[in-house]
């Protein structure tokens, strides 16, 4: 069901600050950024692989004020890595299918998310502490 891993997404205070880090240090390309209002985020994806499986990214979460979610969590556990997303062929087949064997789902139907893909999130609690985000890219391969 899980295709690969998509993106990791990685919560920071300043956006711009760590594009140019992961640009300097990486050699990694931005590729999308946007501001998700939906979900409190300013957010940049920059690629580290293009290979016949899918691409893969960092996503940089800059949120887009204390309230929000990457906000509660910076000021909670600080800069870091937030989340994981697993690419999936059939994001609404992934979420009954893990919905059934019990893992609770943030989200009963998928949302839009970076970049055009539908993205659908995972409780972490059921899943080793670790909020788990599912995603179906807008450009299947």
């Amino acid at each position: 069901m899980l295709t690969r891993i998509d993106h990791i997404g990685i919560a920071c205070r300043d956006l711009a600050e760590k594009i140019a880090f992961y640009q300097s240090t990486f050699g990694l390309t931005v590729i999308s950024e946007e501001t998700n209002a939906e979900q409190g985020v300013r957010e940049a994806m920059l690629m580290v692989a293009d290979a016949p499986a899918g691409t893969s990214y960092v996503q940089l979460l800059e949120p887009l004020g204390s309230d929000t979610p990457v906000g509660r969590f910076l000021a909670r556990r600080g800069e870091g890595i937030h989340h994981v997303g697993y690419g999936v062929a059939d994001i609404t087949a992934a979420l009954g299918a893990i919905g059934a064997t019990g893992v609770r789902l943030l989200d009963a139907r998928p949302r839009h998310g970076s970049m055009g893909a539908a993205i659908a999130f995972l409780h972490p609690a059921d899943v080793g502490g670790v909020l788990t985000e599912l995603v179906q890219s807008a450009r299947q391969p």
